[in-house]
């Protein structure tokens, strides 16, 4: 035997014969996990499909968009939803407003800050109830402080305060896991330059993990627009397009389809079969949106 056969590394012998019994659990496996995603899958495209073969119509319409339903009885023709379409985005938007740097906030405190401290022991189990709150409690709370404590009329504004609650665990969640992946060699990169705490969060840290933020963000936003408790307990329906969001009624996607049901015709289910799609159309938009931003926004590595 040469020296260079013995410094040649032996391999390992490949896999001749395979066991029946082997192939048949396999082929088991396979079989039940395609059943299980089709039986996941098939109500979802079904549901897809019902919503949009019975409400695309309205969208590719101009009045759809263009238009409210002002002077319109439930069994006339015409209109559209532009007043319920700008409701929901004005309420996201206000939610978002608020909640985004809230949430940012917290989650850097809880990473960066009090990882083993009892305030942010207690900010995690805040955060962990709040995922679990349903939105109507959200609503009644924001309804039994602000219309009764405090006076203050229902309106849109206290619609997105509701949607703040829903919003708020989901960024946090979202932004301390995406904060928690960032190396620790980069901050320690940055301190040993001589760089404080803040400013390496700051200009470190978050860009870092600005990628994956913003995708939750918008996620979170495509989430809260679709609520229909909160504009039903929070805000009442009007037919006109209301720009001020503390004051008056203002409609909504949600609120569009609850009313429009109520009429029972033909022409008011066609509606709300158009705000389903809407509503469907405008969430897949801001996904799509996360998407591009998250690619555009990430960490160059090369």
């Amino acid at each position: 035997m040469t020296t260079t056969d013995l410094q040649r590394p032996a391999t390992a012998p490949a896999f001749q014969h395979i066991s029946s019994g082997r192939r048949a659990k396999n082929m088991t496996a396979t079989v039940l996990v395609s059943a299980a995603f089709v039986i996941a899958v098939a109500p979802l495209v079904w549901l897809l499909w019902t919503v949009l073969e019975k409400g695309f119509t309205h969208v590719l319409t101009a009045d759809w968009w263009q238009k409210s339903l002002a002077g319109l009885t439930g069994r006339q023709e015409g209109g559209g939803a532009y007043h319920a379409i700008y409701g929901t985005l004005v309420q996201g938007l206000i939610c978002a407003v608020i909640a985004v740097p809230i949430a940012i906030m917290v989650a850097i405190y809880l990473v960066e800050y009090g990882r083993d401290s009892k305030l942010a022991k207690w900010i995690t189990f805040t955060v962990d109830i709040l995922s679990g709150v349903p939105s109507i409690v959200a609503a009644l709370f924001i309804y039994a402080l602000w219309v009764t404590t405090l006076g203050l009329p229902r309106s849109a504004f206290a619609v997105s305060l509701s949607l703040v609650l829903l919003m708020i665990p989901v960024v946090v969640r979202t932004t301390e896991e995406l904060l928690k992946i960032v190396p620790d060699e980069l901050r320690e990169a940055s301190y040993a330059l001589g760089i404080p705490k803040w400013k390496t969060i700051v200009k470190i840290v978050v860009p870092t993990a600005l990628s994956g933020i913003i995708t939750g963000i918008m996620l979170a936003v495509a989430r809260v627009m679709g609520e229909t408790a909160p504009v039903l307990i929070l805000v009442g329906y009007t037919q006109f397009i209301n720009y001020d969001p503390f004051g008056g009624n203002m409609a909504s996607l949600p609120l569009f389809m609850n009313s429009e049901r109520l009429t029972t015709n033909e022409i008011g289910e066609a509606r709300v079969w158009g705000a389903a799609v809407t509503l469907i159309l405008i969430i897949t938009v801001i996904n799509l949106l996360a998407t591009v931003i998250s690619r555009l926004t990430a960490v160059k590595t090369k």
